[in-house]
Order: structure tokens, then C-alpha cells, then sequence
């Protein structure tokens, strides 16, 4: 008997990367409904990554502001997530770094959760998160996080499998929630990222310009080379104030579609990376690109780029340790062919095989639920 599949995601505001996880795993299941806390996904987002579908969603939809503060009401999540109503389904597939693998399932469900993360700000960054709040919001946080971590660990029993998107989120997760996991790295657009070999003088980085991302951090490492030029791809929150400190050598081009970006990367002599990524699927395009990386040692770059092979590593977020890193780097020798090689074993095909033998194989072990 074909089971009726549920996928269920944390919210639906644009088309990132735990979206391309969701968008694949929809191309597996076409026929799968689809639950979220809220979605406000544009028209050509919504193409992109629920090819045309809406989402049922939680009462958070409807609370007032939420289509652009929906994050305020954080308490209220996982009371949000529960009430999604997923019981008249067989399988139900999560795709979560927040409350989505909450949801309310039953003994005679199956559910495996592809985590992108454990809760960032309840877990491992809470300190990152509230070491500079101010009395009485510091207060207010902590209490919160707090209890989303409690709520966290009594929804566990709720997932029966748990599939992490690296090496470094499955250790997150047996740190986090004493769970096991298997390890299927997510998908990445290899065949629209294609090789180029003219590279220019220059350097690019991108993404959302938010602190943790540390593109700020970037650009004052760049500020002490005049002599190199970095691009910057990417719109957020910082957008004004790295435009402010940024100098001469350093071009901001703020938010660009893919088919430009795509060209900034495949020409650029190497892409500078500097966040603790759980995975990190930028990085990844650019190396399809044939583009070598300059990124941390840490998190998933720690174990995507190759040092000395397709990219450098540097140690520590800091702007003498990416500095140091530039130096090398040109002192070094790139085989861009063998680079973009390299980015092939990420490719979406790959994804859904492995997504699909995975849950394939639960299924048929656990027969008798259904």
C-alpha cells in the first residue's frame, strides 16, 4: 500500500537553503502535503520551491504582523507546530532546524526528520545569543529559550529517525539529543554552477548579510589589503553598515539574481567563506564553478573543502586569520577542473537516491505500523 506522506517544514519566507532540501524532497514525494508555521513565500518562490503548492499552515499565519515579524511570536512555536494536524498520515517527513520535527506523530506513524540543525539560539549558540541583551529582554530571552529547549527534548520521542545534513550536525545532534543519525549531505544545483577557467583578479563572497555569516568580519580583513579586490553578492541587515567601512578595493553589489551571481563566481580567483555553517551550500556552487574557497575550518566547510586541493582553511574568525589565508592561497596552485570535480558528489540526483533508499528501507522495516 502507498502511504500518504505529510512534509513538514519550520516556515516558508524564502528560498533558501533548507528550502532546495524541501523543494527535492517534494520532487521524491509530488504527491505529499505540505505543513508549515507560516508561509508567505512570494509567487516565483513559491514556483521554485513548492513547484506551484500551498502549505497548510499553523494560526501563527494569521496573528497580526506575522508576515513580517512572525519570528516575534517564537513562545508560541511549539504550541503552533502541535497543532498542525498530521494524523491522517502514514509518513511524516520533517525538515527542520527549529520546531518542525515537534510535530505531534502517533506509535502508528513513521517519522524521520532530516535536521538541518538542533535549535541554534537553544542550544549551542544560546550564550552567542544572549550574552549582550539588556535587562528586562535578556530575562525574557533566556526564559524562553529556555523552555523551547525543554519542549525540545520532550518532542524527541515524536521522531523515530533522524537524518543530519553533515558530519558536524550529527555530532551537533548526539550532543544535543543523544540520538543517532545518518548522514546525507544536501542537495546542491551542480549542473547550473559550471566550470569556467578564465579566472579574474578578484575576490567574491556571498550571502545574507547577517552577523553570524561574518561578511563583515571579511570585508575588514580585505580593508588591510588594498592591493586585492573582493566583491560582496548578498542584502541583509549589515547591508549599511559593511557599505559604511568598506573601502576602495571593496565592491558591494547587494542582492543579485542567480544567473549574475553565477558569472561573479565562476570568474572569481577565489570565494571567502567565514560562518560555521551546518553544512554550507554556497561554498559547495562555487566549487562547481571550478572556483577554490577560502573558508573555516570548522562546522561543514570543515569537511567540504580540501586544503591545499580545492580551497584553504583558515583556523579562527578573525581578520589576520583570513589574511593569512589570502597570502597562502596565492602562493598555491589550482587544478580547476579537479575542483570542480569535487563539487559533483553533492549533486540533487545524488540527494534523492540517498533520501529515497533511506526512507525505502524504514518503510519496509517498519511494515507492521501501517
Amino acid at each position: 500500500m502507498k502511504p500518504k506522506i505529510a512534509l513538514v517544514h519550520d516556515w516558508l519566507v524564502t528560498d533558501a537553503g533548507a528550502e532546495k532540501v524541501l523543494r527535492a524532497i517534494i520532487d521524491i514525494y509530488p504527491d505529499a502535503d505540505i505543513f508549515s508555521l507560516v508561509d508567505f513565500l512570494s509567487d516565483d518562490e513559491r514556483a521554485v520551491v513548492l513547484n506551484g503548492k500551498y502549505a497548510k499552515t499553523s494560526f501563527v499565519q494569521n496573528l497580526p504582523f506575522a508576515k513580517k515579524h512572525f519570528r516575534n511570536y517564537l513562545p508560541l512555536f511549539p504550541l503552533a507546530i502541535e497543532g498542525l494536524d498530521v494524523s491522517a498520515y502514514d509518513l511524516v517527513i520533517s525538515s527542520s532546524w527549529a520546531v518542525a520535527k515537534g510535530v505531534k506523530t502517533t506509535k502508528n506513524q513513521l517519522h524521520i526528520s532530516y535536521c538541518h540543525t538542533p535549535i541554534r539560539y537553544a542550544w549551542d549558540l544560546y550564550d552567542e545569543y544572549t550574552a549582550n541583551l539588556k535587562q528586562p529582554k535578556k530575562f525574557l530571552v533566556e526564559q524562553t529559550l529556555k523552555y523551547i529547549r525543554k519542549w525540545d527534548m520532550q518532542s524527541l520521542e515524536r521522531v523515530d529517525y533522524f537524518i543530519a545534513n553533515s558530519k558536524f550536525v550529527a555530532n551537533r545532534i548526539q550532543n544535543s539529543y543523544n540520538r543517532e543519525s545518518s548522514v546525507i549531505y544536501p542537495p546542491v544545483e551542480t549542473q547550473k554552477f559550471t566550470l569556467w577557467e578564465e579566472k579574474e583578479e578578484y575576490y567574491l563572497t556571498a550571502s545574507r548579510l547577517v552577523p553570524y555569516k561574518k561578511t563583515k568580519l571579511i570585508v575588514e580583513a580585505f580593508n588591510e589589503m588594498p592591493t586585492k579586490k573582493l566583491y560582496i553578492i548578498g542584502s541583509g541587515e549589515e547591508f549599511e553598515t559593511i557599505k559604511k567601512i568598506a573601502k576602495e578595493n571593496v565592491l558591494i553589489l547587494g542582492y543579485q539574481e542567480k544567473k549574475t551571481m553565477i558569472e561573479y563566481m565562476q570568474k572569481a580567483k577565489g570565494f571567502v567563506y567565514a560562518a560555521i555553517e551546518d553544512f554550507g551550500i554556497v561554498p559547495i556552487e562555487a566549487l562547481a564553478c571550478g572556483t577554490p574557497v577560502l573558508a573555516l575550518n570548522d562546522g561543514g566547510t570543515h569537511e567540504t573543502i580540501e586544503d591545499g586541493i580545492n580551497g584553504v582553511h583558515f583556523e579562527h574568525q578573525t581578520k589576520e586569520n583570513i589574511m593569512d589565508a589570502v597570502e597562502r592561497f596565492e602562493t598555491l596552485q589550482f587544478n580547476y577542473k579537479q575542483i570542480s570535480k569535487s563539487a559533483d558528489s553533492y549533486n540533487e540526483e545524488r540527494f534523492k537516491s540517498e533520501v529515497r533508499g533511506f526512507i525505502e528501507e524504514k518503510l519496509i522495516t517498519n511494515l507492521n505500523r501501517f
